[in-house]
């Protein structure tokens, strides 16, 4: 008898967990929260974005890097993040160019300059059409222009096809995922990242990681692009 209770305890507190696991994410293209999407600085959604069936869509003329100018951004702006686990799909035509935001604030010139970037990139496509080499910190995966991906056990699915990125977030270490594989792991606001701040790209950026939490961004970056299944939890 005993053990049949034991059992059966365990079963409501499996599904009782499972029941707050579920509740925990925060589906972010969900009708309940897709109107929360606006312009970085702005009102509204742009129009060439589209949020429909749990897919957000962007669709634009491509451009090459050399070609590039700034783009209509967006952040997800119901609430702020600090430590968090993000999931979501994405696939980019070829040669196209994206990034994944966080810690975002708003009131700034350059979304790049203040808040930390995935990347989202094709990268055998953007070298053949821009005759251009990549450096590992700006390809697929990266947490662009501070630390490069594991090219040892990245796998980047082609253009267009879906790949899936997971961040996770916290004061003790951050990882990048790439379809399924943990790609690269960083300790945020270390001695080693101020060091990579300082003799990198954002050496004269002010504000760049300077936020515990913030907002989640999108980036254009003159290319269309398609995310689905984006959701978040606090952790």
């Amino acid at each position: 008898m005993k053990k049949i209770l034991f059992i059966f305890f365990l079963t409501i507190l499996f599904k009782c967990s499972k029941t707050s696991e579920n509740k925990e994410w925060i589906f972010l293209f969900s009708d309940k929260n897709s109107s929360f999407w606006k312009a970085y600085n702005g009102d509204t959604l742009p129009k060439k974005w589209k949020i429909t069936n749990n897919l957000l869509t962007f669709d634009t003329d491509f451009k090459l890097e050399s070609e590039y100018t700034k783009g209509s951004d967006i952040v997800f702006s119901k609430e702020e993040f600090g430590n968090f686990e993000l999931y979501l799909e994405w696939k980019l035509p070829k040669g196209g160019n994206s990034g994944i935001f966080y810690h975002l604030k708003e009131g700034y010139e350059e979304i790049s300059e203040v808040a930390p970037e995935y990347q989202l990139l094709d990268d055998e496509g953007w070298e053949d059409l821009n005759n251009a080499k990549l450096s590992s910190w700006q390809k697929a995966g990266a947490d662009y222009a501070m630390h490069s991906p594991n090219a040892e056990n990245k796998i980047l699915n082609p253009s267009g096809e879906w790949n899936s990125t997971k961040i996770i977030f916290t004061k003790e270490k951050v990882e990048h995922w790439l379809n399924g594989q943990k790609i690269l792991s960083f300790v945020p606001w270390s001695e080693d990242w101020y060091e990579r701040k300082k003799k990198g790209k954002w050496k004269n950026s002010n504000f760049y990681g300077k936020f515990k939490t913030g907002y989640i961004g999108l980036q254009d970056h003159n290319s269309s692009i398609s995310f689905r299944n984006m959701k978040i939890r606090k952790l």
